[in-house]
């Protein structure tokens, strides 16, 4: 469980660095998750079950990790009751966006694959 932790550490950090040299507008965890997809990719082989493991047990406390999102959206009830207007309709639009993206991507992926 250590060295999949520690890969997955490693992974974020390189894609801070990244982010914060190139001053990139994606987030480091982002890019550090692409990092880790491209080398699982180059390994050419099935991911190791521990990394598959740790991920899984990542997975089953994700909710802790919305308890600081919760802290800043109480922290920041004016703001948003001054704006509700903009960021309701930024979060329509992205919310959409969204959705047709990953349509298009499942799309193309069927295809490509059938």
């Amino acid at each position: 469980m250590i060295p999949s932790i520690t890969a997955l550490l490693v992974c974020q950090l390189i894609g801070e660095v990244i982010a914060r040299a190139a001053h990139l507008p994606v987030p480091g965890p982002v890019i550090g998750m692409v990092i880790l997809l491209a080398a699982l990719l180059a390994r050419g082989r099935e991911a190791p079950a521990e990394l598959g493991r740790t991920a899984d047990g990542l997975l089953d406390n994700l909710g802790l990790l919305f308890v600081p999102a919760g802290v800043g959206v109480v922290l920041h009830l004016p703001l948003l009751a001054r704006d509700w207007a903009p960021l309701s309709l930024a979060i329509l639009v992205g919310t959409l966006a969204a959705i047709a993206a990953t349509g298009r991507l499942a799309q193309w992926l069927l295809r490509r694959r059938g």
